[in-house]
């Protein structure tokens, strides 16, 4: 009966020093070379980024997206109902997609920053996402690039919001919202509370195509991706 299992190995010269060794019968033997392992975890970062990239940085990708769509801040969001009920529908509703929109604008910004991480990889990322299991790809992601990714979105976000004129619907709402002891204005940051969930809501997405290439390398039509993570089954 064939067994396989993975093994860290020693690094050596240049090369990863990452394989995976199957049994023939007789000895081990590897059935992965170190650059097959190598392109494997490349593809799969860059796959993972670029798709999340996609579904999120386009017109409804946040707002029609339950699993990250950006609600109101805090306790504005906590008045909300009760903003809506006294005739504050149509603001409220306008500044919950003004949030979502300038999310959706800045996201695409995002693509350059996570494809350069996937090329400045080190040894060290690679045997950690390739032995990390579910979630490795997306940790690694936030690891490198969520603060310089904070630092483009938010001139983005700042742009997209005066488009749309976030700040005055933001402040109307929140100062109907203050004339009846519910929220404080200065509570929150707009733009900082917005890049912040467009994050949040990048790293979510990277991991749901991270764990569909780890469950079912076959689907993504990649070669290398079946070879590598396929044989980690």
């Amino acid at each position: 009966m064939q067994r396989r299992k993975f093994t860290s190995g020693a690094f050596a010269g240049l090369g990863l020093g990452l394989g995976l060794w199957t049994w023939n019968g007789s000895a081990w033997a590897f059935s992965l070379s170190e650059g097959d392992a190598a392109s494997g975890i490349r593809a799969a970062l860059e796959r993972g980024a670029v798709s999340a990239v996609s579904l999120l940085g386009r017109p409804d990708g946040f707002l029609a997206n339950p699993k990250v769509h950006i609600p109101l801040p805090g306790f504005l969001n906590d008045a909300a109902r009760f903003l809506r009920a006294t005739g504050q529908q149509r603001r409220v509703d306008e500044l919950e997609t003004s949030l979502n929109r300038a999310a959706e604008a800045a996201v695409p910004e995002a693509k350059t920053l996570l494809v350069g991480a996937v090329k400045s990889m080190s040894v060290d990322d690679a045997k950690g996402i390739l032995t990390g299991g579910d979630g490795s790809v997306t940790q690694f992601f936030s690891d490198k690039t969520r603060e310089p990714l904070g630092v483009r979105f938010l001139p983005i976000v700042k742009r997209a919001t005066e488009k749309v004129s976030l700040v005055d619907k933001y402040n109307a709402v929140a100062g109907k919202a203050a004339s009846f002891g519910l929220l404080k204005p200065q509570d929150a940051n707009i733009h900082s509370y917005v890049t912040e969930k467009a994050l949040d809501g990048l790293f979510v997405m990277i991991g749901e195509e991270e764990h569909k290439i780890r469950e079912n390398p076959v689907a993504t039509g990649s070669a290398i991706l079946k070879k590598v993570f396929g044989s980690l089954k």
